[in-house]
């Protein structure tokens, strides 16, 4: 790009060197009025490409909340190369109600994208998020949460098949990558598939701000914005090591074979062995116990946080890792979960 671009969306448009907080219309409510989504967008001097930070699309998962607001408004982006999208709040009906989904039939926002214009609430609002902010842009992070009751590692969810969203995977510089499309309606996969490569940023849990996690994410926000020349001055950040997960095989959801009480022996991000004892099962008299045991040597990239389940609950999110990651596990100490 030879020269910077100004950005335009439904009214308005901002230039470069210019930034502008918006509080854009996505919807109306019973009473006809508008519900607004915070938008700020900041368009650097310099030509550079377009990057989009969206979070809140599931409206109780708040870690990506915080990240977005810090990068649009406490970062200094003088030399900024480029244009920043920073949608903190996409489901704003969700986050006033503190609840996953839009509070209306409680449809997910999450599967509705690209949106439709003429179609339930929840793809009109899709449309009007998708249309203005997703599709102008070059590259999408999309930050999430685990739902209620777990919590994650920090970790990256990208099509590797596809070369521009590996590299903006790596970029990011998580120990973990989830390789997958992702399913329909989902931002990252209704992006990547219109010419935007995106990735899903999965960090915690819901309804809490944590501030590890969110300083982490940070740091992987920063070292995509050097990989692609948005801030010429910064690094791209190297987690110490890497492993990408692609294959049924190499991952697996636990789930509890009885219901009762949980005690969790590990917390995520945490390594086991194959055989070793995850968690236990147990009634209120603390008989009939189960001991769950992992299938398989890995990484607990997600655990379970509400210690109550039915048989079918799931307990945890393990992950397969190799010899030589393993040995890169040891030898970098862990996870790269703080800044």
């Amino acid at each position: 790009m030879d020269e910077a671009r100004p950005f335009t969306y439904d009214g308005g448009r901002v230039d470069p060197g210019e930034t502008e907080n918006v509080r854009y219309t996505v919807s109306e409510t019973y009473l006809g009025d508008p519900v607004r989504m915070p938008v700020t967008i900041v368009n650097g001097e310099g030509a550079g490409p377009r990057l989009f930070l969206a979070a809140a699309a599931h409206g109780d998962e708040l870690n990506g909340v915080e990240v977005v607001r810090e990068v649009a408004h406490e970062w200094d982006l003088a030399d900024l190369c480029g244009t920043l999208v920073c949608c903190p709040v996409l489901n704003v009906p969700g986050f006033i109600a503190q609840q996953r989904y839009l509070p209306v039939y409680d449809r997910d926002l999450n599967r509705s994208f690209p949106g439709r214009d003429d179609s339930t609430g929840a793809k009109r609002i899709a449309n009007e998020i998708f249309r203005n902010f997703v599709a102008p842009c070059d590259y999408g992070l999309d930050f999430h949460t685990s739902t209620r009751g777990r919590t994650n590692m920090l970790h990256v969810r990208a099509d590797m098949a596809d070369e521009r969203v590996a590299r903006l995977a790596k970029s990011f510089a998580t120990n973990v990558v989830i390789a997958s499309d992702g399913p329909e309606g989902t931002l990252r996969r209704e992006a990547t598939d219109a010419g935007v490569p995106t990735v899903t940023v999965e960090m915690g849990e819901a309804h809490r701000f944590q501030r590890p996690l969110i300083d982490r994410a940070l740091v992987g926000v920063r070292s995509v914005m050097a990989e692609f020349g948005l801030l010429p001055s910064a690094c791209v950040h190297w987690p110490g090591w890497r492993t990408i997960i692609d294959g049924s095989d190499e991952k697996t959801w636990i789930r509890a074979d009885a219901g009762g009480l949980v005690d969790m022996h590990f917390d995520r991000g945490a390594f086991v062995e194959a055989g070793e004892p995850i968690c236990t099962i147990a009634n209120p008299f603390k008989t009939d116990r189960t001991v769950v045991e992992a299938p398989f040597t890995g990484l607990l990239v997600g655990v379970l946080e509400n210690p109550l389940v039915y048989p079918g609950n799931p307990l945890c999110h393990l992950v397969k890792l190799d010899d030589r990651t393993q040995r890169a596990l040891e030898r970098n100490g862990g996870i790269d979960d703080r800044p």
